[in-house]
């Protein structure tokens, strides 16, 4: 089928859409500036304009929605803009082309609200208890596209959990720059269990639940490479991929959701160049556990992870020798 790929620049969209050329679909993408992916058809421009989000989508079959504004801080209008009224468009625009089909590609943090998840599904999204403007506009733009559900189109949502691989500058890189400086310490000793997802699985499970929406529709599904490790561990496996010494010092949860307060604060009036070191997001997420029952989307999306975290970061540490 046709399918337009949003966010198609950045490190999941890409993979996403070369798994689509991979399996024989027509491929466009839509982000602001060129994807360089061979075999897909660029359109450049923003998902906040109608006019050019109406001409990318025309004649399309079906959609992967990625585009979003993703940061730990920043100024709250751009992240309403970019992930609720550009979904609304998107989702807008879809309608009116008579799409079949529509995969919105969320975040498991629009259902955090600071406490611990285990062993959960995706539990409703809520941009009351949400933390930080990305989480509670992503909850918002989660509920906007599953209302637009219908027996026309089909929309399902799908969460991955911590995507990494090779390649990857949003976590791998920043995980291993801080590690390399000093400067990532480890909350309650890194004690806390999470799931990540490993980036070809991340890729092949949204477009799976593409080619599963017909009956999959409606709901919303966590996807994980569903092996659970201690966050310390996680850490310290990617910095020895990378050949740095991994983070020895830790500091209490509370300590770190209280500075992680006061950075925010600092960030809003005064922002950095890079993510803020801390936030009370950043330090809820490595103090406490967060793993996902990953029984229902398997059986909705007939899917499973075929890249297994071991296998992963040893294609991580080959990348690196690689470089």
């Amino acid at each position: 089928m046709i399918v337009l790929v949003t966010g198609a620049s950045g490190f999941l969209g890409r993979a996403v859409a070369a798994e689509l050329i991979a399996t024989g679909h027509e491929v466009r993408t839509l982000q602001r500036r060129p994807s360089g992916l061979h075999g897909a058809t660029d359109i450049l421009g923003s998902i906040t304009d109608p006019g050019q989000v109406a001409r990318a989508i025309h004649s399309a079959e079906g959609v992967i929605h990625l585009a979003a504004k993703v940061s730990l801080a920043g100024d709250a209008r751009e992240f309403h803009t970019v992930n609720v009224e550009g979904t609304r468009t998107v989702l807008a625009a879809a309608e009116a082309a008579g799409v079949s089909r529509l995969v919105h590609v969320s975040s498991p943090s629009v259902a955090h609200a600071g406490s611990a998840l285990e062993g959960v599904g995706a539990e409703s999204a809520s941009p009351e208890q949400a933390r930080g403007e990305y989480a509670r506009t992503k909850a918002k733009a989660e509920l906007l596209a599953l209302a637009s559900d219908s027996v026309k189109m089909s929309v399902i949502a799908i969460r991955p959990h911590l995507v990494w691989g090779p390649g990857d500058t949003q976590l791998v890189d920043r995980i291993v720059d801080r590690a390399r400086r000093g400067r990532l310490p480890l909350l309650n000793g890194g004690t806390a269990l999470i799931d990540t997802t490993y980036i070809d699985n991340a890729a092949s499970g949204i477009v799976a639940a593409l080619h599963r929406a017909d009956v999959a529709h409606g709901r919303a599904y966590v996807l994980t490479n569903g092996e659970p490790r201690p966050v310390g561990d996680i850490l310290a496996s990617i910095c020895l991929a990378a050949g740095v010494r991994p983070p020895r010092w830790s500091i209490p949860a509370g300590l770190g959701r209280a500075a992680g307060s006061v950075v925010e604060r600092v960030w809003a009036a005064r922002p950095g160049a890079d993510e803020p070191p801390m936030t009370r997001f950043l330090a809820e997420q490595l103090s406490t556990a967060h793993w996902f029952d990953q029984r229902d989307i398997r059986k909705a999306l007939a899917w499973s992870p075929t890249v297994t975290l071991d296998e992963g970061l040893r294609r991580l540490k080959a990348s690196y020798r690689h470089d």
